[in-house]
């Protein structure tokens, strides 16, 4: 059930929810003296009624015009109590609400990283983003601002009830005849709302795509002239998502227009009952009064219950969308005996491998060779051939649907994840570099490098120089996605990157596709260097490109077509191929 998740999730905050249920309590006595000031105003200062019990003592102090202060006294003072009851309800609910959406945010976040690949080609990155930055922030919105002031309500209206029953229980029971109704009404509209949230949040998320594709696409944008289109699509799915909302709109306040027509019957009954009560002299007037603002009372928390009802369906819509991403299971699970792997020597074997992707596309099929270590691996193909598949199998981003791939004669899902994955250097046909310094960016890998491996790892991967020159040296700021620097120098500290982390296993995936010639000769030489004694698989279209490889696989459609060789010490083919 949603409802035990949430609280399940929220548990890390339950002493903080405790304190802030306390507080909503507290407001319940205080609300049920609000209306004593006026009642003695009316009958004791007004009229000839004796002070109500436990303040007849007072009653000779001071005559009446004593119990008019007595009357102002205890106004302003239970003013001077709600109020600071207020305020620490507000403070209290503000910072238990943001921390429970911050770490429910951070623990999907966490989570969606160690998802599979699969998962993010199927839900895309804005779908992901929208869940995480604006679906997850309901968590507080059900707990915080549904769940405890329904709790708060229930307790409120059952001691409302109470206190008036034991001035007058028949203006009591027409008082609360209404509940049925409210009820009802509030069954039939959770039902309407929950189903159209989710389809307006889905808008939502859809209309937030088109911005993140814009944002991220803006050189392609302007490069094409096609502003106006995308600003028309964005208009699109946006009215779509404002249509939904309109709609949704329109049946809460429908609703909201029906309970406020059933309380405002019930409180016209109550006020004619009690007004022939005091015609026929069972009730005071002052006494009516408190019970006319006792049932306004009772009609709250009423109210309250019934629009909450409404409210937390279109919050667990959200939830739901949430939870879906803690729903998700790894596909690349860590074995519970996982054994431990400190360097690899880089001997990797490919026994009848084959892997298939979601839908028609098409993966691998049949892949057997072996790769001794310190051999320089080349892999050529068309576009979808499977080179990129091949190489996420090796960093196990994949597992094989059929076969193996062994390491050091080690079935890959035999390792722990985080040493398998340090065993690998990786250096990307569009280097990723992200919003923080050079230095940062450089020692991604390795954490605690010292500012001396840095700039070795820049003097290596021919970085150093340029580095150097820019205004703030490596404490320049590389912008978005490196986006101040140019092509060839977010490659070269993409090189000073593996260069600093030292793995065994090197993965080029066409490193100089996108560079000009000059700063291709001066990636290569940096190259050459880096893929010294390690295995390295390297991906280029161009076959001039891998003339210092050892060995080149060809595939095609998934499949390996043949084996170049260079040296045929350093690689021999497994049985079958």
């Amino acid at each position: 059930m949603l409802l035990w998740r949430v609280l399940a999730q929220s548990r890390a905050c339950w002493p903080q929810l405790t304190g802030i249920f306390f507080l909503s309590i507290l407001s319940l006595p205080l609300t049920l003296l609000y209306p004593l000031p006026l009642k003695i105003a009316v009958d004791s200062v007004l009229g000839h009624q004796s002070l109500p019990a436990g303040l007849h003592l007072l009653s000779n102090a001071g005559g009446r015009l004593g119990l008019l202060g007595l009357a102002l006294f205890l106004l302003l003072s239970i003013a001077v109590l709600v109020n600071l009851q207020a305020l620490a309800s507000w403070w209290l609910q503000t910072y238990t609400g943001e921390k429970l959406a911050w770490d429910f945010r951070a623990q999907l976040l966490n989570h969606v990283q160690r998802l599979p690949l699969m998962f993010h080609d199927r839900y895309g990155a804005s779908d992901c983003v929208y869940r995480i930055q604006h679906d997850a922030p309901a968590i507080q919105y059900v707990v915080v601002q549904g769940l405890i002031p329904l709790l708060t309500a229930i307790t409120t209206l059952t001691g409302m009830i109470y206190v008036t029953g034991r001035i007058d229980r028949s203006l009591a029971g027409v008082s609360i005849a209404i509940a049925p109704i409210l009820l009802l009404l509030s069954a039939v509209c959770s039902r309407l709302v929950r189903r159209r949230s989710l389809e307006v949040r889905a808008l939502d998320s859809s209309a937030m795509s088109v911005i993140q594709e814009v944002l991220g696409s803006i050189r392609v944008i302007k490069a094409f002239g096609q502003e106006t289109r995308e600003h028309e699509r964005f208009i699109r799915r946006s009215h779509d998502r404002i249509s939904g909302q309109l709609h949704l709109a329109v049946r809460q306040a429908f609703f909201n227009v029906l309970t406020g027509l059933t309380i405002a019957g019930g409180t016209a009954a109550t006020l004619y009952i009690g007004i022939q009560h005091v015609r026929a002299g069972t009730l005071t007037v002052g006494s009516l009064l408190v019970v006319m603002a006792y049932v306004a009372q009772i009609y709250q928390p009423l109210q309250l219950l019934s629009t909450k009802t409404i409210e937390l369906q279109a919050w667990f819509s959200s939830l739901e969308r949430a939870f879906v991403i803690l729903d998700q299971k790894p596909e690349i699970s860590e074995s519970p005996k996982a054994i431990p792997l400190v360097r690899a020597k880089g001997e990797f074997v490919f026994q009848d491998v084959s892997f298939q992707y979601e839908g028609a596309r098409s993966g691998l099929n049949g892949l057997s060779f072996r790769i001794t270590p310190g051999s320089r691996v080349g892999i050529v193909g068309t576009t979808g051939a499977g080179k990129t598949t091949l190489l996420n199998l090796l960093m196990r981003f994949y597992d094989p649907s059929e076969g193996q791939v062994l390491l050091d004669g080690v079935d890959l899902r035999e390792y722990r994840i985080a040493d398998l994955r340090r065993q690998f250097a990786v250096v990307l046909q569009e280097p990723v570099l992200f919003a923080a310094s050079i230095a940062e960016n450089i020692a991604y890998g390795k954490r605690d490098a010292s500012d001396a491996e840095i700039t070795a790892s820049a003097q290596a991967a021919s970085a150093h120089d340029f580095i150097s020159a820019l205004p703030q040296g490596y404490e320049t700021s590389a912008g978005e996605r490196g986006t101040r620097l140019s092509g060839g120098e977010r490659q070269r500290i993409s090189l000073a990157r593996a260069f600093l982390r030292d793995s065994p296993i090197l993965i080029l995936d066409e490193p100089t596709s996108s560079v000009d010639v000059h700063t291709e000769a001066a990636i290569m030489n940096a190259t050459e260097h880096l893929m010294e004694n390690r295995t390295t698989f390297m991906i280029a279209h161009r076959v001039e490109t891998l003339k210092n490889c050892d060995v080149i696989l060809e595939l095609n459609q998934g499949r390996l077509m043949r084996i170049h060789k260079r040296a045929p010490q350093l690689w021999s083919l497994a049985a079958g191929t």
